[in-house]
């Protein structure tokens, strides 16, 4: 570990070049998840912020002694971003030495938030989903919903997807995207359209907590699995008892925060009990399942010092 006042500047462009694969990102973020079991890696529940005009804004913090990193990640999603001609989305990570406290890395945020969710998801998804899953649904079409696609592709022998979302031009972005991988696409024309008879679905709409929700889970078919990363904002309440099983990323972190996702009597349990075994896995074809989470640093800690460690051993570094 370098001592020096210097650091390796990894911009989102840099971090998307690495090669890391849905693979790479599940062994990681799975190897975190035994660390915090074991006492080897600390974290804290993530650290939101409202301040009532639309905007987002949220921190994670996480530390381990092997790799000897601190991992600090911000975040904000400003919906007037759009307008700017910018990304609704946009942060930074800092990797710091656990020893020394010094400056190693600083990482674009977009590229690991996007990798990270989905690679949570797909952790999941290996446990809970019918692994001959061929028909996909999105909601919400942006970069959540790509980076999905990528890694639910790359797991799954899909064979088509629909789509669904307000914006038009990501909607079809999204279509073009899924044919690039030799998939069929459509667009959706309701969103019950999109979930009936989907075996995956991929709920990630801008978070808004004004919005009406309007999925409904008894839509979707026995045996379907959805990977929600919205907070659950958009789906009835009343229909999420119909997840036979629903697990969330954290319990102690969603312990922490002023609105649960979903009443704690359907909540099976949460990502480490789902990998440490505490919780059954395996795909039932006549029950449907789902995983609601916010994020956690865990997450963020696995990808970004899996990303640092490939950039640095990367030629020419």
């Amino acid at each position: 570990m370098q001592l020096e006042n210097r650091f390796l500047a990894l911009p989102d462009e840099r971090l998307a070049a690495l090669g890391i694969t849905t693979a790479d990102v599940i062994g990681a973020i799975e190897r975190a998840v035994a660390a915090k079991a074991a006492g080897r890696l600390w974290t804290t529940p993530k650290s939101p912020l409202l301040p009532g005009d639309g905007r987002y804004m949220m921190t994670t913090l996480s530390a381990a002694a092997d790799p000897p990193l601190i991992a600090v990640k911000a975040v904000m999603v400003s919906p007037r971003n759009a307008g700017r001609g910018l990304p609704g989305v946009n942060g930074a990570i800092l990797l710091l030495d656990s020893e020394t406290g010094m400056l190693v890395a600083t990482l674009g945020a977009n590229w690991v938030t996007a990798v990270r969710t989905a690679g949570l998801s797909a952790v999941v998804a290996r446990r809970l989903a019918d692994p001959r899953s061929r028909a996909g649904a999105f909601i919400g079409t942006g970069t959540q919903a790509r980076s999905h696609l990528d890694a639910f592709a790359e797991l799954f022998p899909l064979r088509e997807v629909r789509v669904f979302g307000r914006g038009q031009a990501n909607s079809e972005t999204l279509c073009a995207a899924a044919r690039a991988k030799g998939l069929e696409a459509r667009l959706a024309t309701s969103p019950r359209d999109a979930l009936e008879g989907a075996d995956l679905v991929v709920s990630s709409v801008t978070l808004d907590y004004t919005l009406a929700p309007f999925l409904d889970a008894r839509w979707l078919k026995p045996g379907a699995f959805a990977a929600i990363t919205d907070l659950g904002l958009p789906w009835q309440p009343d229909s999420l008892p119909s997840f036979a099983t629903l697990v969330i990323d954290d319990l102690e972190q969603e312990a922490a925060m002023p609105k649960p996702m979903a009443p704690s009597a359907l909540v099976a349990g949460d990502l480490a009990g789902l990998v440490t075994g505490r919780i059954a896995a395996g795909f039932d074809p006549a029950r449907r399942s789902a995983f609601l989470f916010r994020g956690i640093a865990l997450g963020d800690f696995a990808v970004a010092t899996l990303a640092y460690a490939r950039a640095v051993a990367a030629p020419g570094s």
